[in-house]
């Protein structure tokens, strides 16, 4: 039985559910979302695979998911970028979110969302389990996508994608001039 951790808005631990009564219940639970760029500075994409429990065949960051009970979030993160896409790289903590989005099949995310980037060029070996297909867009590419084509991504991708790109902006500020 998956669990996942319940939190408070602080993202306090406040107990656990089973991971569908929870998404059934529009409980409110600690979740992550992993962002990768490669070194054309291209964002890997993945298209979910068509069985998930919802927002299936949607394309959305490299790979997101619930730490288990117990489990770090960032230790969560690496574990499920290898079984979902089957590589590891470095991760960092970028910033986090709150957001909730009904499903038409009942279910709903209410998460708080850890984002974590990462850089990586090497083969990805993706779990056809979780992953239908995967692929490489330059950052200004992805916005246009989301603004032409918005119901081919996940609901959570169009926040965290655009925080993601704020946050970027802000970290790349240019040298004051001497």
């Amino acid at each position: 039985m998956d669990e996942v951790i319940l939190v408070n808005e602080q993202d306090e631990a406040i107990g656990t559910m089973e991971k569908m009564e929870a998404h059934y219940k529009a409980v409110l639970h600690r979740a992550f979302s992993v962002f990768i760029l490669n070194s054309k500075g291209e964002m890997l994409l993945q298209q979910r695979a068509f069985s998930k429990y919802h927002s299936g065949g949607l394309w959305t960051n490299a790979c997101c998911s619930h730490p288990r009970p117990g489990e770090e979030t960032l230790a969560a993160a690496e574990r499920r970028l290898y079984e979902e896409l089957g590589f590891n790289t470095p991760l960092e903590k970028v910033f986090d979110f709150t957001y909730k989005s009904q499903f038409n099949n009942g279910l709903t995310e209410h998460e708080f969302d850890h984002v974590f980037l990462g850089s990586y060029h090497g083969s990805v070996r993706p779990n056809s389990a979780e992953v239908n297909d995967f692929c490489y867009k330059p950052l200004d590419e992805i916005a246009g996508l989301l603004k032409t084509s918005p119901d081919k991504f996940t609901s959570w991708f169009h926040i965290a994608f655009s925080r993601l790109m704020e946050w970027k902006r802000s970290v790349e500020l240019p040298a004051a001039v001497s």
